[in-house]
């Protein structure tokens, strides 16, 4: 019985030094980044960029894998159920904090089941419609919302998405209600849209300044405060009828519940590598956008701000209803 006692130490702790270094030996495989939208939009465009940099910065590839659909919550359910190991890592927008409040049945709980890493971005959002669309500006865009209610279509990543989102509050501002069309991404909702067959949608300047640009979708506001550099003559939605509309599409990092302090460490360290780089700040600028200060991009300042978006945007689905 003493022999085997001290066997079963000995294994312990050997496990324990074997855990202890294969978590200071991370990475020392591929990471996958899980972007719960289609390819081409623009989640799936800042998952890209950093996932580059961080490559460099890491010694091994990290993966971009693409999953649509449920506004984003399918995706994000892999990451939950997912190994605590570091090794698969959600990347998404705001919408992860409306989840609880759009899926009452969701199998997880995206506060308490995934561990922070850090912020990315706060990309502006642009409120677009078909280049032959008739409103020549915002203010005769309500006044055609009102006037034509279901009749137009707002294309949308799907219940829960930030272009879901901003268009529920838009019916709320303009006590109207279009018919919303989901679809698997932004990506091929935006195709819909240059291609003429849905009439609006509400997507971030990653996705919208180079159609915007190329005239091939017609510009109508940012929902941003402020006007933005890259789209200057744009004004926003707030100057153009609807006071205080405000809405940015911020983009995070995290991985399992219970994934080691040191990993999440080593992988928030490379994320602000990431965000210091050149290449995606320069990138990143073309799309109307920029790296959020190295401050943000930890764990602990993706903590306080998911808690407190979960909380404000849960009062506001609930008061424009789902």
């Amino acid at each position: 019985m003493k022999v085997f006692r001290l066997a079963l130490a000995a294994a312990l702790l050997t496990g324990t030094a074997y855990g202890a270094q294969a978590q200071s030996n991370f990475p020392d495989k591929p990471i996958t980044i899980m972007v719960p939208a289609a390819a081409g939009g623009p989640s799936d465009t800042v998952a890209r960029l950093v996932a580059q940099s961080m490559s460099k910065t890491l010694g091994q590839q990290v993966l971009i894998e693409n999953m649509g659909g449920a506004g984003g919550s399918l995706g994000a359910a892999s990451v939950a159920k997912a190994d605590p190991d570091g090794y698969r890592l959600l990347l998404y927008h705001i919408g992860t904090a409306t989840f609880s409040a759009l899926y009452p049945n969701l199998s997880y709980k995206p506060i308490e089941d995934f561990s922070s890493i850090g912020l990315i971005t706060e990309v502006p959002m642009t409120v677009v419609g078909r280049k032959d669309l008739e409103p020549k500006s915002f203010s005769d865009l309500l006044g055609y919302l009102k006037a034509n209610g279901a009749a137009v279509t707002f294309g949308t990543a799907g219940t829960g998405a930030v272009s879901h989102l901003c268009g529920m509050l838009l019916q709320e501002a303009t006590k109207s209600k279009m018919t919303l069309v989901p679809y698997k991404g932004m990506g091929p909702a935006m195709t819909d849209l240059i291609g003429g067959r849905i009439d609006l949608a509400c997507d971030q300047t990653t996705n919208t300044t180079t159609q915007i640009k190329a005239g091939e979708v017609k510009p109508y506001a940012v929902t941003t405060a402020a006007r933005i550099s890259i789209l200057p003559d744009l004004p926003t939605v707030s100057e153009s009828g609807i006071k205080g509309f405000e809405l940015s599409a911020w983009h995070a990092l995290w991985a399992p519940k219970g994934t080691p302090d040191d990993v999440r460490g080593k992988l928030s360290d490379a994320l602000k590598v990431a965000l210091k780089d050149p290449v995606v700040i320069e990138r990143m600028a073309s799309l109307g956008t920029t790296p959020v200060s190295q401050d943000q991009a930890t764990p602990a300042a993706l903590d306080v701000k998911f808690k407190a978006e979960v909380e404000r945007l849960t009062t506001l689905i609930a008061a424009a209803g789902k």
